[in-house]
């Protein structure tokens, strides 16, 4: 159990690191002050609502904001190798849909 929290704390903070690393200045302020003004969730609290029902590991998240909707997008690998999107509602946590890429 210990080692299992201990890899899924390693891939929030990889995750974190993806979404700081590849988002522009004020994209990266614009989200904070949504999560901060309670229109999105962290990104935290996200990845631990969806433990368990992802098809499989994440590679990559990015975070967008579409008329007026804040979503993560979440690019996951299965044991197969297939790659698959999938859009989150950033206030729900809802997965809204699952496309293999």
């Amino acid at each position: 159990m210990r080692s299992a929290r201990r890899a899924w704390c390693g891939v929030v903070a990889a995750v974190a690191f993806v979404v700081t690393a590849t988002a522009e200045p004020r994209d990266h302020d614009d989200a904070r002050r949504a999560v901060e003004r309670g229109e999105m969730r962290p990104l935290a609290e996200i990845l631990a609502r969806l433990r368990g029902k992802l098809p499989g590991d994440i590679l990559r998240v990015e975070v967008e904001h579409e008329n007026g909707e804040w979503k993560y997008e979440l690019r996951t690998v299965d044991a197969q190798g297939r790659l698959f999107e999938v859009l989150v509602d950033g206030r729900t946590g809802e997965i809204k849909r699952v496309k293999e890429k």
